[in-house]
């Protein structure tokens, strides 16, 4: 395993440089459109039953497209936003010292066998603060495991997966659940309406996911992961001075600031007829996790200043202005890497080349004609590779839903069971797509403890993980379809 592993890595680190690497996928998406648009390749949209052709970049309209969407691309490339947005606060937190206070005082005290299985649990429920996970855990893990003197590549790996390949569990119902469970309901529509799948379908195994997941993604960390990276020997000091009186008031009041935010936003959440909740008045698709990133972000930036005021970093308000310039500062390599692949993203979408790979697939694997467990395997397994190509986990089922929840209902197969077999193979695979925009964050996070990380260091380091949740989910979905455990309430296997 540490000599493939060895071998991924040094492929990998011959790749370009991060910025060029996608300067040629762009260009070989380019070169690629224009020979499948020459064979005339199109597919049937699944669902509105639309022919979709390929589109040529070489093309007068391709043309048009590239020089009047790079802008667009760049700035709306919804990453680049989430990601800046949150350092702003993440930052002033960092550079007042809060985040190194906060560690020192909590999670150093906690017993050290517990702290990789803290970091798993937590980036897995992170998804509940959707994409913004990807930027708050990880390199808060590696700093964690840094601090505790154990490699901060490992912590950060740890981070990344439990974030990322463990995004679809959770011990509450979010958003994920009700944006999966209407696109199931919709298609059921058009085939039997009394069957309905509601977000609380997949639950009781997404419940028993979280335990399972934090379980196996510590193990991979402590006895794979880990080892193969060795003692830490970067230039940074590996010590940290015991908090002195005034930092534990910091500490104090950021905590007392952090109640009364979230006192002051529970409030405003459960008032009568709050214009946070949904039309119906839920949590879900409603305004409060709509706007869960800017609540975040306030939040942070709250107990940044509490901190801050109280230990004297900060003495006027331009002191928070220059923190967080400071720490948008530290981005700018992140942001020249996004305009680049911004471009690249862009590009693939337009073409509609992963919507015909997809569906292709799709239909490839009916065509084959098995039944029963081969092809519930042979469904996760696609839908796994079709990841790579398509990263958002609703626009991937948004393809396969009409497709597989009809295949396999024919089969007498619930659609909520299909359902949880889609989102763990869609998520094992999110940490080693290189259509996941958060794998550059993480990358940058990396070279600030190992300068010649590259993207083979990173794959190399997810790989164990990737392929090991993906297994261990593969057999856990069995369990509850052969014991008869619930999937959700009233829900099994079969119809």
């Amino acid at each position: 395993m540490s000599r493939f592993l060895n071998g991924i890595e040094k492929a990998g680190n011959k790749l370009p440089d991060p910025f060029m690497l996608f300067v040629y996928l762009a260009l070989f998406m380019i070169l690629l459109s224009w020979v499948v648009s020459s064979l005339g390749a199109s597919v049937v949209q699944p669902g509105s039953g639309e022919e979709v052709a390929i589109k040529s970049l070489v093309s007068g309209e391709g043309l048009q497209y590239m020089l009047t969407s790079m802008l667009e691309n760049f700035t709306g490339f919804k990453p680049l936003g989430l990601v800046l947005a949150m350092m702003l606060g993440i930052g002033l937190a960092d550079k007042v010292g809060l985040i190194e206070t906060a560690i020192k005082s909590t999670i150093l005290k906690a017993p050290a066998s517990l702290t990789t299985y803290a970091v798993i649990f937590v980036g897995i429920l992170g998804n509940l603060a959707s994409d913004a996970a990807f930027v708050i855990v990880p390199p808060l893990a590696a700093m964690v495991f840094y601090t505790v003197g154990r490699h901060p590549l490992a912590g950060l790996a740890a981070g990344f997966a439990g974030v990322g390949s463990g995004f679809t569990a959770n011990i509450v119902v979010a958003g994920t659940d009700a944006l999966l469970s209407g696109i199931s309901t919709e298609v059921m529509a058009g085939l039997e309406s009394s069957v309905v799948v509601t977000p609380l379908d997949n639950w009781y195994f997404m419940i028993a996911s979280v335990v399972v997941l934090s379980i196996t993604g510590a193990l991979v960390t402590e006895k794979i992961v880990e080892p193969r990276l060795g003692k830490y020997e970067g230039d940074l000091k590996n010590e940290m001075n015991a908090s002195t009186p005034l930092e534990k008031k910091g500490l104090k009041n950021a905590a007392i600031a952090l109640v009364a935010y979230i006192g002051v936003l529970l409030v405003a959440l459960f008032w009568p007829n709050s214009p946070l909740r949904s039309e119906t008045g839920g949590i879900l698709d409603s305004t409060f996790l709509d706007g869960i990133i800017p609540i975040i972000l306030f939040m942070f930036v709250t107990v940044a200043v509490a901190y801050g005021v109280t230990v004297k970093k900060i003495t006027s308000t331009k002191d928070i202005s220059t923190f967080m310039g400071n720490a948008i500062k530290d981005m700018s390599g992140f942001i020249v890497l996004i305009f680049a692949a911004a471009q690249f993203i862009a590009y693939f979408d337009w073409t509609n080349i992963g919507t015909w790979i997809a569906v292709s697939g799709a239909d490839l694997l009916e065509s084959i004609g098995l039944t029963g467990i081969p092809v519930i395997i042979g469904f996760v397994f696609l839908t796994a590779l079709m990841n790579l190509l398509v990263f958002s986990g609703s626009a991937q089922w948004a393809l396969e839903a009409p497709i597989f929840i009809k295949m396999f209902y024919i089969l007498d197969y619930h659609p909520a069971f299909i359902q949880a077999a889609y989102r763990i193979a869609d998520s094992s695979t999110n940490i080693i797509t290189p259509m996941n925009p958060y794998i550059i964050i993480v990358l940058a996070f990396m070279k600030e403890y190992d300068k010649k990380a590259g993207l083979g260091t990173l794959i190399s380091l997810m790989l164990p993980y990737s392929i090991i949740f993906l297994s261990v989910w593969i057999v856990l979905l069995l369990a509850f379809a052969f014991l008869g455990i619930p999937f959700g309430p009233g829900v099994h296997m079969y119809l």
